[in-house]
């Protein structure tokens, strides 16, 4: 008697136990408490030492004279060409003013954030690079103190932040316990935004991620417009980032790997549809396929 043996019919298996799961979620992420404290902790540092460079007042004036005498040389535009655009418009400037007082240290956060949850290879780049360009404004500061232009006479700009408000300074620098505000070269207002643009271009990859460059110019004009930062400020700022670049480099194959990482989530993603809509069609298919692999053996 011929007997034959049929194959037992494979149960599917879950979606879920077959997704791989991405080299981006199994990169190699810090540990959120050390990353929490470790930030603050270089935040708290920066401020400590920028009120150590307070105190200069003289010599910081000195160095604005010789800032603003540079740019003259080097044929720079003048800070109150911005200023003058932001002046036709009492709305415009308030925007400006909030825009340098809200924006800068939130985006910067939020961008470390988003980084550390979605691109931990990047995050921890970018964390790199943000600590070495502070560590060498806090150098700067201590070395170079610099009033801005808003309180250099030769300058003849508005201290928008008083006359129009808001205002993160004290109407008098010299006695002013919050913040020192002879620490104008770098710009950090410039060059953390320059980063956070760099950053996210460097770890996504929309079309339209060249549009973050929008952050670090409007930034730019506000530091300008505003009388809070020089040109040679955001300048020095963008040198210092470009050498912390430079030797601070995006791990090989970085995007590569994040970018498979996005399409293995998409395909997994396009799986879990397809297994969804054979289950869904109540095992028709699978009831189909059964006489033909018997009568394959015959």
């Amino acid at each position: 008697m011929d007997s034959r043996t049929e194959p037992a019919e494979a149960e599917p298996e879950p979606a879920a136990a077959i997704r791989r799961p991405s080299p981006q979620s199994t990169a190699a992420r810090p540990p959120l408490v050390r990353e929490l404290l470790l930030v603050v902790g270089l935040f708290v540092v920066y401020k400590v030492g920028r009120q150590l460079a307070d105190g200069h007042t003289a010599e910081a004036f000195r160095n604005a004279n010789r800032v603003w005498d540079w740019e003259r040389t080097l044929h720079l535009p003048g800070e109150g060409s911005v200023q003058g655009a932001l002046l036709h418009s009492d709305t415009v400037v308030h925007l400006a003013n909030t825009y340098y007082a809200t924006v800068h240290f939130p985006a910067t956060v939020a961008f470390l954030v988003w980084m550390y949850l979605r691109r931990p290879v990047h995050y921890v780049w970018a964390r790199r690079v943000l600590a070495a360009v502070t560590a060498a404004a806090l150098a700067l500061h201590l070395t170079f103190p610099l009033a801005p232009p808003r309180l250099l006479a030769a300058a003849g700009l508005v201290d928008t932040g008083q006359v129009y408000g808001p205002t993160v300074y004290g109407a008098h620098p010299a006695t002013d316990e919050m913040a020192n505000q002879f620490a104008a070269m770098p710009s950090l207002h410039f060059g953390w935004a320059l980063m956070v643009a760099i950053g996210l271009i460097a770890a996504t990859r929309s079309r339209l991620r060249w549009l973050w460059l929008l952050h670090p110019l409007l930034t730019l004009l506000v530091i300008v417009g505003t009388a809070n930062h020089y040109w040679l400020d955001a300048i020095v700022a963008t040198a210092l980032l470009g050498i912390a670049l430079a030797v601070i480099r995006l791990p090989r194959g970085a995007g590569a790997t994040e970018a498979h990482g996005l399409v293995a989530d998409e395909a997994s993603d396009e799986a879990d549809g397809a297994a969804g809509n054979s289950g869904g069609a109540g095992g028709a298919g699978e009831k189909e396929s059964v006489p033909e692999l018997v009568g394959a053996r015959r």
